[in-house]
């Protein structure tokens, strides 16, 4: 297969990861600071659930607080090592290799 750059298919994986799995609607944020979480989007939410909130530059995360174990750590590690390659890609430091190569690579994360 063609060498593919590790950062750019980061890049799609997240996107597509992003597409696939989540839902999307809009809400508002307040004179005081408060957004609505929509009817939709808060099924299994209820009064007094505490949210961890994660944000970096244009993105912002809530995440049930009591998913916060394993899961969480690993989102953390794969959004840290997915901004140290984009920073590399950023200083045209982005690495190629071979297409089963790079499968291999992600498989470790």
């Amino acid at each position: 297969m063609n060498i593919v750059s590790i950062g750019l298919n980061r890049r799609i994986y997240i996107l597509c990861k992003i597409c696939l799995t989540m839902e999307f609607d809009i809400t508002r944020l307040s004179s005081k600071g408060q957004i609505v979480i929509p009817a939709g989007m808060r099924k299994d939410l209820k009064e007094g659930d505490k949210l961890v909130i994660i944000r970096n530059k244009d993105h912002i995360i809530l995440k049930k607080a009591d998913k916060m174990s394993k899961q969480l750590n690993e989102d953390l590690e794969f959004a840290r090592r997915t901004e140290e390659a984009y920073k590399r890609i950023e200083a045209g430091k982005g690495i190629e290799m071979e297409f089963d190569d790079f499968i291999r690579e992600m498989k470790k994360w």
